[in-house]
């Protein structure tokens, strides 16, 4: 069927991206593809409008990553303290008698899934795990206890002995948490504080970076911020936004949460913009999963599947993996001075060195991650993390001749000829403004 080949032809690499986020393993998610295009084709003449057929076969995709999923966990062997005992459930036929462990299964993320059944039913090492995976030894052994305490207090909550009274106390205290931190957001100060960055002679440490990149905000439930946008040399602040996590999301079966930014003029606090997204935080990586955005009063739902359309503005990474959250040298970007070398492949994001910044009074113990044209082209960042991956100091440098004909029409060098510069393989960077967060006030 010509009509078929064409349309699958235009969404394919959607359907592939897809499948490959669910199934880790490459070879069963060609398996997944190969039923999902037969099933596809069979079924084509079904399909009412041409019009559908993406969210038709994406949906082809999804049963089919289920039934991959169901498959392994109808067969897995969980050991617990406690015998899986027969429970009563609702349901749209009414009260039936389910097992508690294969519903509990079957409600769990797929990732979750699929580590229980390695290590269980397969019984395969950690260390092979990890290899056929392409993580850490150290991310399956978290990912898996994580995933067993999950199984087990998501079988305790199924149990009919099941205490009410705790469920609430938990969503009390779960709520306490979330508003403690929308009130450790702090108000910004209008002026950029002085601040000094110092080079250390020590190596620079590993970090855990687990900030939405861009946006500083941690893709976790209870967490928030404010960040300030500062104008250089002026110092005066431009813009604030006032970020948190509102709750859970799923976009095409990926779990993730939902997180709102309110950007506002320092000087005009009436002049706002809300955006919305949702994120998704890994043990290996953070990545955005969708953005929804107001089109004349409609809210339209971007997505990772969507292409180029979401991928150049928020996709990230191979397949939109994301950035990395585990952070350590790898000798991709050098720095002497102001002056960064590159090994110039695409994707440049590295730790340069270890630096003091002092600013508001404290001093932190940094590492500079350096981003080269990772964000948009002709622009490079400094953002300074401590111990803990938060960011400290960060800083935004345009390539001397970046945009310049919506900017007056000067280089940037004779535009802003005080502020500091980077050499970038023999390129001039000039710097344009600073952010900092509450999180160092």
């Amino acid at each position: 069927m010509a009509e078929f080949d064409e349309l699958l032809a235009q969404v394919k690499m959607s359907v592939e991206r897809f499948v490959k986020f669910k199934i880790s393993s490459p070879e069963d998610a060609q398996d997944v593809l190969q039923e999902t295009y037969l099933t596809a084709w069979q079924k084509f003449g079904q399909l009412k409008s041409a019009e559908a057929f993406k969210p038709w076969i994406i949906s082809i995709a999804r049963n089919k990553c289920n039934d991959y999923f169901r498959q392994k966990a109808a067969v897995l062997e969980i050991p617990m303290e406690e015998a899986p005992e027969p429970s009563l459930d609702d349901g749209r036929m009414g009260v039936a008698e389910v097992l508690a462990v294969r519903d509990n299964l079957e409600k769990m993320a797929d990732k979750e899934k699929e580590i229980l059944y390695l290590y269980f039913w397969k019984q395969m090492p950690q260390a092979e795990i990890a290899k056929c995976l392409n993580v850490p030894v150290g991310t399956v052994k978290s990912r898996l206890f994580l995933a067993k305490q999950k199984f087990k207090e998501s079988y305790e909550q199924k149990a009919p002995t099941r205490d009410g009274a705790l469920r609430k106390r938990e969503d009390f205290a779960r709520s306490c948490r979330e508003r403690e931190g929308e009130e450790k957001m702090k108000r910004l100060p209008s002026v950029m504080p002085k601040y000094t960055i110092t080079a250390k002679a020590e190596e620079p440490f590993a970090v855990r970076w687990e900030e939405l990149m861009g946006w500083f905000l941690v893709p976790r439930l209870g967490e928030s911020l404010s960040w300030g946008m500062y104008d250089q040399p002026s110092g005066k602040c431009d813009h604030v936004y006032d970020m948190k996590v509102t709750g859970r999301a799923m976009v095409h079966g990926i779990e993730g949460v939902e997180l709102t930014a309110r950007e506002s003029s320092y000087s005009d606090k009436e002049e706002v913009i809300e955006r919305t997204f949702v994120a998704q935080l890994t043990d290996t990586h953070c990545r955005y999963l969708a953005t929804i955005r107001n089109d004349k009063g409609v809210r339209n739902y971007i997505t990772f599947l969507d292409g180029e359309e979401f991928m150049n503005c928020w996709g990230f990474g191979e397949d939109n993996c994301g950035n990395e959250v585990n952070l350590a040298p790898k000798g991709v970007i050098r720095r002497e001075g102001n002056v960064i070398t590159t090994a110039k492949k695409d994707f440049l994001l590295d730790i340069v060195g270890r630096y003091d910044v002092t600013i508001c009074g404290k001093t932190y113990d940094t590492v500079c991650v350096i981003d080269v044209q990772t964000y948009n082209n002709g622009v490079v960042s400094e953002q300074f993390l401590d111990r803990n991956g938060r960011t400290i100091l960060w800083r935004r440098f345009n390539k001397n001749d970046w945009h310049v004909e919506h900017y007056g029409g000067k280089l940037w060098s004779e535009q802003l000829p005080e502020n500091d510069r980077l050499i970038v393989d023999g390129e001039t960077y000039v710097q344009w403004y600073d952010c900092i967060t509450d999180y160092v006030l």
